[in-house]
């Protein structure tokens, strides 16, 4: 790993509030419900926490209100070891919040971005900037002077703001992974500074018009993501593992890994943190797909969003 290499995540911090119910109420009615937990989230934070635990130095740009549901989420990302310099407090707006309904066969959750939808692209650029600086402490370097750290950015945040962000990190050296979820599409300009884009197969289908099932539609959908203008491409697929596209132009797959899956709530964020911090060792991109694929059945295993998500001991002593 580089001295001053890094994994910076512009994303989206959420506070999940879900309760149970035995049926969804009606129009009107109230029904009993139990269960109530709360747990720190966004898809954001979730990645930045995944590779963290792997071992990657990370930091969060990012945004929440001035109020407990802020402290709560900065305090988690503080003991995860990711790093708040760049965690924006914003008195007038509320923290991004999550409210999840669940029962037995349906769930439905109204998002509420609230301050994940704050920052404009320059504030991410300008902590970006004030980064790269911070950790080159001095040590010069005109070209690329992120070379060999990793930047990621979804899709829960301001598009635009999103968008000049990739641009910013492309234009400083990171290499930088966009996981279009919920499923959104960049403006046309921005997918040249996408070295990585990581849909699952509903956003891909999104993205592409090709929902990737067998060899030859995932085949399709790849190469419709790299016509958009992105370097490379990897699908996850939940159960089916994830795929990219191998050095002769066809389908290579990993399979998901053997698990007892009691929640996939954080599995695709983990994955990409994973594959993040393997990537910030410099390993290809098929070795950061194990990595990410390891990880990530640890975390099915386990109930919960950021709770769930494995350090990389717990995942080298799950697979021995």
């Amino acid at each position: 790993m580089a001295d001053h290499s890094i994994v910076a995540v512009f994303g989206s911090m959420n506070m999940d509030l879900s309760v149970a119910c035995e049926r969804m109420p009606r129009a009107g009615e109230t029904v009993g419900g139990s269960g109530f937990i709360t747990n720190a989230g966004g898809k954001g934070a979730n990645q930045a926490v995944a590779a963290a635990r792997m071992g990657a130095h990370t930091c969060m740009i990012g945004a929440v209100g001035r109020d407990t549901f802020g402290d709560v989420l900065v305090a988690g990302l503080q003991d995860a070891g990711v790093g708040v310099e760049f965690v924006t407090r914003l008195d007038g707006v509320e923290t991004g919040t999550a409210t999840i309904i669940r029962c037995e066969s349906d769930s439905r959750i109204v998002l509420s971005p609230g301050a994940n939808h704050a920052l404009a692209g320059e504030d991410v650029a300008r902590a970006l900037r004030r980064l790269v600086a911070d950790e080159l402490d001095g040590d010069a370097r005109e070209i690329a002077p992120a070379a060999g750290s990793v930047f990621i950015a979804q899709g829960e945040c301001d598009l635009m703001a999103t968008a000049a962000a990739l641009s910013c990190a492309h234009e400083l050296g990171f290499y930088t992974i966009f996981n279009p979820a919920p499923a959104c599409d960049l403006p046309a300009g921005a997918w040249p500074a996408v070295d990585l884009v990581c849909p699952n197969e509903t956003e891909c289908q999104a993205l592409t018009s090709v929902l990737p099932t067998d060899d030859a539609s995932c085949a399709a959908a790849l190469e419709a993501l790299l016509a958009k203008g992105a370097s490379a491409a990897v699908i996850t697929l939940g159960g089916a593992g994830s795929v990219t596209l191998g050095d002769d132009g066809e389908p290579l797959r990993m399979s998901a890994l053997s698990s007892t899956v009691v929640d996939t709530t954080a599995a695709g964020d983990t994955f990409i943190g994973a594959l993040a911090a393997a990537r910030l060792e410099g390993l290809p991109l098929f070795e950061c797909m194990i990595a990410g694929a390891r990880a990530s059945a640890v975390t099915v295993s386990r109930l919960g969003a950021q709770q769930s998500i494995p350090t990389r001991a717990e995942v080298e002593h799950w697979f021995g």
